[in-house]
């Protein structure tokens, strides 16, 4: 019956993967649409599409949150005409995942890669009063949307974003082509083929045990305070990483370190988010603020923590309101460590 099974899959044989798990049957089935082009241009034709412009994605407002419409093929066609874009645009767009029932999942973004982006930018007002939706800045949107719409909306923008900046073969010079999946760019003249990439990340709360450490840059928001975070260097271990990026930014040798989870994050550029928690020596807690990689930085007690994270939707508040800080959004992997440390604190605060 395996047998049978694998020469039936070979052949692609839509019944197998009902053999599967969802799961196993879900990664078989979006494989295939990544190598083979023809099976992935059919796949459209029965697909859904998600815009962006300017990596910007298209949402409506559903009463106290926001969510992606989809699009067929057809209604896109029909956009693209009355924009007057060619409807050759939709091999522009990238697959991003499916449904369980093996409906596939597209982005697109109107606006790059496009011949007539200037007269896209012109057109977004028009645009968003014919798709009856605004598009947003994918920062402001993760406090809004869901935990399935955030993720779908982040891979696709990291791969549309990717797609933009590496459309040049660095050995050649040449242009490369996108395949019809855009799981991957290939130079015509020496075959190179480039895949979009991550940059691992190490992203880190400090603790002295009953303080967390939090940090801010100058290019976020006003108020915001997050964990400290850096890219890890050539050469380095996790733990090694970890333990300079302290140092560099805050002048503290960390103690233990303890992984607790990962991330995909598309700003400012795909990377790999690696979540740990740390905790400094004894007695070593002074703070000295690399002020080339920070604004600021400061200990802050499990109540003020608490508060901040009570905070609802800081980011358009901050305008008006002033806080003395507030924490990134629940979709963020630092909103993560920081409710972890919430929560041991609480729980080692109880009596016996």
């Amino acid at each position: 019956m395996s047998l049978y099974c694998g020469i039936a899959c070979r052949r692609k044989s839509f019944w197998c993967y009902r053999l599967l798990s969802t799961y196993v049957a879900k990664t078989r089935y979006l494989f295939e649409l990544k190598e083979d082009d023809d099976a992935c241009k059919k796949a459209q034709q029965t697909g859904a599409f998600y815009l962006f412009h300017s990596l910007a994605p298209l949402l409506q407002k559903s009463e106290h949150q926001y969510l992606p419409p989809q699009h067929s093929l057809l209604e896109l066609e029909r956009l693209l005409r009355k924009f007057g874009q060619d409807t050759q645009r939709v091999e522009d767009s990238v697959l991003i995942g499916c449904s369980e029932q093996h409906e596939a999942w597209f982005a697109l973004d109107l606006c790059l890669n496009s011949s007539s982006s200037i007269n896209a930018s012109l057109q977004k007002p028009e645009m968003e009063t014919e798709l009856k939706g605004s598009f947003i800045d994918l920062r402001k949107a993760l406090f809004w949307l869901n935990v399935k719409d955030a993720s779908l909306l982040s891979t696709a923008q990291a791969l549309l974003r990717w797609h933009d900046a590496h459309q040049f073969c660095s050995r050649s010079g040449q242009p490369t082509k996108k395949n019809m999946a855009g799981s991957k760019r290939v130079c015509p003249s020496n075959k190179i083929i480039y895949y979009p990439q991550m940059a691992p990340v190490v992203i880190t709360l400090v603790s002295d045990g009953t303080r967390c450490l939090l940090a801010r840059q100058s290019s976020f928001p006003k108020g915001m305070y997050s964990a400290l975070a850096g890219f890890c260097d050539i050469g380095e271990s996790l733990e090694e990483a970890v333990r300079r990026e302290v140092a560099e930014e805050v002048g503290l040798e960390i103690e233990r370190l303890k992984f607790s989870a990962s991330q995909h994050w598309p700003f400012p550029n795909s990377s790999l988010m690696i979540a740990c928690h740390a905790t400094v020596k004894p007695g070593q807690t002074e703070i000295q603020v690399n002020v080339r990689e920070l604004e600021a930085a400061a200990w802050f007690s499990h109540d003020e923590v608490i508060t901040a994270l009570k905070r609802n939707d800081p980011y358009t508040q901050q305008q008006n309101e002033a806080f003395p800080f507030w924490v990134p959004p629940k979709l963020a992997i630092a909103n993560q460590l920081i409710k972890e440390w919430v929560e041991k604190s609480t729980y080692s605060s109880l009596p016996a």
